[in-house]
């Protein structure tokens, strides 16, 4: 495990993540909550998509064993996933969707922070994905654990974002907003490529 490998876990983390674009959102549908009560939110939220992303850290790749999937298989149809992500960040798809997700809860009055905050805008199939992907990057008790501790510190991050979102959306605007989105895409369709090419590289393909 390298410096570059930690970098690159926290990079995609952040990236699919996205606490910049959640803000707004969580902003929205926390609208009219006492502060104390959205702080709680919050944290229970982070809480949950951490164990949730946790798991799938250290289990996910014995399940796609089990049920027959390679990891570079993985790797390919993860990055293609991540690739359709960053696409729909791009041209601003993926704030609407979150947005309609957001807005999914039928009742006004029930806690949001597993649903829709932990799942699916933090714990989704793109941050699954990609806990699984960079895990099998570095095979062992080793990169589990680095992986785990950049879930740990992007989701930390996210809280404290998320305690901040009035002010972070009155600071950036709504232009600001989709200026860094957009170049998060651009950040995450590079990584994207990188993970379909380190899968076909282990199919014999794109090189030695």
């Amino acid at each position: 495990m390298t410096t570059a490998f930690i970098i690159s876990a926290f990079a995609t983390l952040f990236v699919i993540i996205d606490p910049i674009a959640l803000t707004p959102i969580f902003a929205t549908i926390t609208q009219g909550t006492p502060t104390v009560e959205r702080r709680r939110i919050a944290l229970r939220a982070c809480l949950v998509a951490f164990f949730i992303l946790a798991a799938f850290t250290v289990f996910g790749e014995a399940l796609m064993h089990f049920i027959g999937i390679s990891m570079p298989a993985f790797r390919v149809a993860g990055g293609i996933l991540l690739f359709l992500t960053a696409l729909e960040m791009l041209f601003e798809r993926r704030t609407k969707r979150r947005e309609d997700q957001a807005t999914d809860e039928p009742d006004a009055s029930h806690d949001p922070s597993v649903f829709p905050l932990a799942v699916p805008l933090l714990a989704g199939p793109g941050a699954i994905a990609s806990v699984i992907l960079l895990a099998g990057q570095v095979p062992g008790i080793t990169g589990t654990l680095a992986v785990i501790g950049m879930t740990a510190v992007v989701l930390f991050v996210v809280f404290l974002s998320l305690q901040a979102s009035a002010l972070l959306e009155r600071a950036l605007g709504k232009t600001g907003i989709n200026v860094a989105t957009r170049l998060l895409g651009m950040l995450l369709a590079a990584l994207a490529v990188q993970f379909v090419l380190d899968g076909l590289r282990a199919f014999g393909f794109a090189g030695g």
